[in-house]
């Protein structure tokens, strides 16, 4: 297994030149004119592909170039579920060893990059959500603001970002509304079956039927 970089920092996109700060910019053509323009979807796609391959490959500059292309939105991703700034860094840390790590098993799997990624820094930031002890220091506010941000994991397209355009996005999208909502909330906000109950406002086994029958659904689609 190859050896982590030493440091991964989040940075921030360049608003030189009226980009967006919020999106992604990359300099094209004459440098000295500050020329940016905002990457569509589908190269940023093929961009963070390349880049997981390097990180499986055992080269630091894979991590560099998912942090170019996706660390504003991943650090404002945590900050949103974490609350604290201190909290939300260190997921995404966390998140690009793990990237590192694994990266080799994703390449050897069928999925979306970018999805992949946004998985494993949510399932961190879960963690850390459930690490009472992490939590002890914060206000009464900041905890509820995080249990609020916890229920806005499960976005209506929530699915797509994490599925891609593959086959996995085309099985969920074809499931019914109750049964994919209930897997994401399992799958990809952590919720108890009990939790999805009482969030969907459904009896426990309505609940369960709903995770079992659209498991079983997704299981066939994909085979």
């Amino acid at each position: 297994m190859h050896a982590p970089p030493n440091s991964f920092a989040p940075r921030p996109a360049d608003p030189a030149g009226g980009c967006n700060p919020a999106a992604l910019c990359v300099r094209k053509g004459d440098q000295n004119r500050g020329a940016f323009v905002t990457e569509d979807a589908e190269q940023r796609n093929r961009r963070l592909d390349r880049a997981v391959t390097d990180c499986a490959e055992g080269r630091p500059q894979g991590i560099d170039a998912i942090l170019e292309l996706e660390g504003p939105r991943l650090l404002g991703l945590a900050r949103r579920i974490l609350i604290r700034h201190d909290l939300a860094e260190e997921a995404l840390q966390d998140a690009m060893v793990m990237v590192w790590r694994k990266a080799a098993q994703q390449r050897q799997g069928d999925g979306s990059s970018r999805g992949w990624i946004y998985a494993i820094l949510r399932n961190r930031c879960l963690t850390i959500l459930r690490d009472g002890a992490r939590l002890s220091s914060l206000s009464p506010d900041e905890l509820t603001s995080m249990q609020e941000a916890r229920q806005e994991l499960v976005s209506d397209d929530d699915w797509k970002l994490l599925a891609g355009k593959g086959r996995l996005g085309e099985c969920l999208d074809a499931l019914d509304d109750p049964a994919r909502r209930a897997i994401l909330l399992a799958h990809v906000a952590g919720y108890s079956h009990g939790e999805i109950s009482a969030r969907q406002g459904v009896p426990l086994g309505t609940a369960k039927s709903w995770i079992r029958r659209g498991l079983a659904s997704l299981r066939e689609c994909l085979s």
